[in-house]
């Protein structure tokens, strides 16, 4: 629906005519109606008639806790607490894990008692492993049934407990003992036993597995919705593919951001102080950097002060090989994460990215070495700049690889510090094998 016609529609029409065509409306499609509507006024108006489900999905659209807090702040009390009623508990816990404490307590206590129980039981868990970002509103069947008593419960569930496509079975203490499609179900004869028509074959969750390990077995398997289980394989909850974009586009922006020496959490809407606090830490580590490279030049005043020209070409040498570690150290963080990189594979991709070093070296070398024999109007410059080009290319590509690769070994996320690491190496060596070799072609220099 066109925004100008919803905005109608919801201030124009009547409780009846918004109610019968506000179901066909996706949730994001209010959403940014209301983020487009300035006036406070005009969008407490656009809310009066929507009804609470409705409203819970909208705040469930939402990315931000924060906002999802201030947004249900427009409310009275006992509105908000409808709202909240209507929202599930995967989304409650985390709207409730996210603010602070105060503010948490003031949500968990205008919840009803049994989404209290369940939402303190969701925060127990680890908010980034499988049992953080389940949920437990879901549809089972015994496996102790036929297809006649599973329709009959499947017609009896709550509007709320939404039906999958596949369900799964559990036998009376819960342990899962399968999956069976819906179809399957409907296609079977009444007295069929729904142990005669399950895949027991089914694949599980632990609950304190890692969220991006669970991404990466959704990709595997490319299920829409999996099961998440306890170490007695009881069923706890499910997770759902859409809470797995979440978890990937979490993942990608912290990578991002660790790559870059900032806070995972930090993005554009971050305060001042936040983002501040994000960035000094690593800020400061790479002045350390650097004044470890300035020592390393600082090692060769004396060739420097006699060949004057050699303090413009020596940048470029680094720079191009900070270049090159970074892409070397963004495949290989990429690899590390998607579990790309084996021990059965790890040699060749090692071998490979030292070919590249080497290839890139020679081609860039070249290039650099023309130029800047061009520049002092000496072959043996150029040859000096070519050489050192080539080994700090191939230095890039080398700690490209080994960086994240031993971070990894020490259980450290391969995203964290790398690039400070790699950039460290690329200067000091860069300037290390420009300036030595200068020093030992001096002769031919000067």
């Amino acid at each position: 629906m066109e925004k100008n016609r919803l905005k109608d529609l919801l201030l124009n029409h009547t409780r009846e005519e918004i109610q019968e065509e506000i179901d066909d409306i996706h949730p994001a499609d209010l959403l940014e109606l209301l983020e487009e509507t300035e006036d406070e006024d005009q969008r407490r108006e656009l809310l009066n008639d929507i009804p609470d489900d409705i409203v819970a999905d909208i705040v469930e659209e939402m990315d931000d806790e924060d906002d999802q807090y201030e947004f249900l702040h427009m409310f009275p009390k006992n509105r908000r607490k409808e709202i909240l009623d209507e929202m599930s508990d995967d989304e409650l816990t985390d709207l409730v894990g996210e603010l602070d404490e105060e503010e948490g307590r003031e949500v968990l206590s205008e919840l009803e008692p049994d989404d209290q129980q369940q939402v303190k039981q969701l925060l127990s868990y680890d908010p980034e492993t499988a049992g953080g970002i389940m949920t437990t509103e879901y549809v089972y069947i015994f496996a102790k049934n036929t297809v006649a008593d599973t329709l009959k419960y499947l017609q009896s569930v709550e509007d709320e407990e939404e039906i999958k496509s596949y369900l799964y079975v559990v036998d009376a203490l819960d342990h899962l003992k399968g999956v069976v499609a819906l179809r399957d179900i409907v296609r079977s004869s009444f007295d069929t036993k729904m142990m005669d028509i399950i895949n027991d074959n089914v694949i599980a969750i632990n609950y304190k597995e890692d969220q991006e390990e669970v991404a990466n077995t959704f990709k595997k398997y490319g299920y829409s919705l999996m099961p998440v289980v306890d170490d007695d394989n009881k069923m706890l909850g499910i997770i759902e593919i859409d809470d797995i974009l979440d978890v990937m586009e979490e993942e990608t922006t912290e990578d991002m951001n660790l790559m870059a020496g900032m806070d995972s959490e930090e993005d554009v809407d971050s305060t001042l102080s936040e983002s501040f606090k994000s960035r000094i830490p690593w800020l400061v580590v790479n002045l350390a950097t650097a004044v470890l490279a300035a020592a390393v030049v600082n090692n060769f005043s004396g060739t420097i002060e006699k060949v004057v020209s050699l303090s413009a070409v020596m940048s470029i040498v680094t720079g191009m090989g900070g270049n090159a570690g970074t892409q070397s150290l963004t495949i290989l963080v990429r690899g590390l994460s998607l579990n790309e990189v084996t021990k059965d594979n790890a040699l060749r991709i090692f071998l490979k990215e030292l070919g590249v070093g080497v290839l890139t070296g020679i081609v860039i070398g070249i290039i650099v070495g023309i130029g800047s024999t061009i520049f002092a109007h000496n072959p043996w410059f150029g040859v000096v700049a070519a050489l050192a080009m080539l080994l700090n290319m191939i230095a890039a590509n080398f700690a490209g690889y080994l960086v994240p690769v031993i971070l990894k070994k020490m259980h450290i996320d391969p995203a964290l510090a790398s690039g400070v690491f790699v950039t460290t190496v690329t200067d000091c060596l860069g300037f290390f094998f420009f300036l030595g070799l200068a020093t030992m072609f001096l002769p031919l220099l000067v």
